[in-house]
């Protein structure tokens, strides 16, 4: 709880309470009451405002983007139900990156400001260019203020943030999202710089909030637990990006003692899902957007079952994406325990391309934490790569190289976590460099 209520900020004169924000902290406030009521209403409430916001969606696509002009074709007379939506086809990303310039609406609304253009990472290899408005910009900061608001912040703190893609900076405030209140500073330091430069860079900044990518915090914790170096005016360990590893969270605790939060999110849609406040679901931003999860047959996942994360968005007129597979999986929660109607997801589990495959063409993704082989040798940061159906090579950041029977236990630790006796390969590294878009991988398949 932060030890005073959060006021926002007023642009009238010897007025500080109650606050009159400006016209764009206005919208964001009235946003975020809107969020605050609709979180809590019943599955049946939030899909029912999700069809009449997708038949708006479907029109404007179906008269302005000659992708699905021609996609739907069969559909033209419209989307009265759920059984109509689930009956469109997929569209992957590969679909939008060859449709190009005809996944682009002709005639954007002019009420939901300029076009705005981005590009994915391309931690898949090719990156995808995509175009929003002012106004999904606008609901994009909103959901990111819903979730600090969620877990009761206290935005007059310090946010150092690691970031790929930026230059080191020190600005006066936390950025768009919380304009409407009064922030404390943040700080930003590039991810490309050195795992122990990043970590001398935290400890002598102090920071009350670090954001940085899983893989990167994690790598961090580890090497904080290995020096000695505590952050003792840290609250909370922010993560986005890439998957949540096995065993992030128990290393953060144990380096900084603090938690998690991690954020489910992409260039070309904004944030999918956001984790509880009461625990560590994801909760789908149901508001934004409409999210699947399919089996290999097509079907819905039932709670406890991994499968293909398809999207559409709600309130992208510049570029609509419809029934959209980029490629993510994740597991299907059971309603949260918090009660909130927004549909839950356990975990994010990564791409099809991360997932390991065995000689007998068994596929699963690689799980391999840390309390499993981290007591075996002096690794500090980890990278396996499938080159072969059978074979592992294993790069590893380490204080030393290998004594005694330390490689053939360490070996041995990674074949049962990877439930099959692969042949591995140990080298030893100065670093693990990060792939497209500065992310890092613990696990990739060469294996076509």
């Amino acid at each position: 709880m932060n030890a005073m209520p959060l006021v926002p900020r007023s642009v009238c004169s010897g007025v500080v309470w109650p606050a009159l924000p400006d016209d764009r902290n206005a919208q964001m406030l009235a946003l975020q009451y809107q969020l605050e009521q609709s979180q809590w209403w019943p599955s049946e409430r939030l899909q029912a405002l999700q069809l009449q916001q997708f038949a708006r969606v479907f029109h404007h696509a179906m008269t302005t983007v000659p992708y699905y002009r021609e996609r739907f074709a069969p559909w033209a007379a419209g989307v009265a139900s759920w059984e109509d939506y689930r009956a469109l086809p997929v569209s992957t990303r590969r679909d939008v990156q060859q449709a190009g310039t005809d996944m682009h609406s002709a005639a954007p609304p002019s009420g939901h400001g300029g076009v705005i253009t981005t590009q994915s990472s391309g931690s898949t290899g090719s990156p995808l260019v995509t175009r929003g408005t002012a106004w999904t910009q606008l609901l994009w900061h909103a959901l990111l203020l819903r979730e600090h608001l969620w877990h009761g912040r206290d935005l007059r703190g310090k946010l150092a943030a690691i970031r790929s893609k930026t230059e080191d900076d020190r600005v006066p405030n936390w950025g768009p999202a919380t304009a409407a209140f009064q922030t404390g500073p943040s700080v930003v330091r590039s991810l490309s710089a050195d795992i122990d430069e990043q970590l001398r860079w935290l400890a002598a900044e102090d920071p009350d909030y670090v954001l940085a990518h899983a893989t990167n915090i994690q790598a961090l914790a580890a090497r904080s637990i290995e020096l000695g170096i505590v952050l003792p005016r840290l609250k909370e360990a922010r993560t986005y990006s890439e998957t949540l590893r096995p065993g992030a969270r128990d290393i953060v605790r144990r380096a900084w003692g603090v938690n998690i939060v991690d954020s489910y999110s992409s260039e070309e849609l904004g944030y999918i899902a956001l984790q509880c406040p009461a625990g560590e679901n994801y909760h789908v931003q149901a508001e934004s957007l409409i999210v699947e999860v399919l089996d290999e047959s097509g079907a819905p996942c039932a709670p406890g079952a991994i499968g293909q994360v398809v999207v559409t968005t709600l309130h992208n007129f510049a570029m609509p994406l419809i029934r959209y597979a980029s490629g993510d999986f994740a597991e299907v929660a059971a309603p949260c325990v918090c009660g909130r109607g927004l549909p839950a997801l356990r975990r994010i589990v990564g791409r099809q391309r991360n997932m390991l495959v065995r000689p007998d063409g068994v596929r699963h993704w690689p799980s391999f934490p840390t309390e499993v082989w981290g007591g075996i040798a002096p690794v500090m940061q980890i990278q396996l790569v499938q080159d072969a159906a059978d074979h592992i090579e294993v790069r590893a950041v380490m204080a030393r190289d290998l004594a005694g029977d330390e490689g053939e236990r360490l070996i041995a630790a990674l074949q049962t976590c990877l439930n099959y006796p692969f042949r591995i390969t140990l080298r030893r590294v100065d670093a693990i460099a990060p792939g497209a878009g500065g992310k890092y991988e613990d696990f990739i398949c060469a294996v076509e």
